[in-house]
């Protein structure tokens, strides 16, 4: 697995375990610091950038899944389905060397092995309409 993509998974455990919970991310995160083994690979200072991007732009990034997600409303969203929207609308919104498609793509690639049958494809559509949203 790519690095990034093995840092995309450990961020979403991390949004995952804290929205199951319904505590802060960032709580959550330095907890599950405390639980890995070091030396920390390599990989997990993307995870801690996203997990902390994701909980810094919450709202806003809430916000515009909640106006692209036709007929969804985020509660009704499968708990890895928002989550991995989350990652993804963060990465096109604040990370400037991350290609949209990769992006989306990476997002539609752990909602496959992670997620429902329809998942990927719901991801995918909505994810497609926030990057036209970011380019303007």
């Amino acid at each position: 697995m790519p690095a990034r993509r093995k840092a995309r998974k450990r961020a979403l455990d991390v949004l995952y375990e804290a929205d199951l919970r319904d505590r802060p991310p960032v709580e959550v995160l330095a907890g599950y610091l405390e639980r890995i083994a070091k030396p920390h690979p390599e990989h997990l200072g993307y995870a801690v950038s996203l997990v902390e991007g994701v909980a810094q732009h919450l709202d806003r990034i809430d916000e515009i899944i909640a106006s692209y997600a036709e007929g969804w409303t985020l509660d009704r969203m499968p708990v890895i389905d928002r989550n991995l929207a989350r990652i993804a609308v963060y990465e096109l919104l604040y990370v400037d060397d991350i290609d949209d498609p990769v992006a989306i793509s990476e997002a539609v690639e752990l909602a496959k092995q992670m997620s429902t049958d329809d998942s990927p494809r719901f991801l995918n559509g909505v994810l497609g309409r926030i990057a036209e949203y970011a380019t303007r």
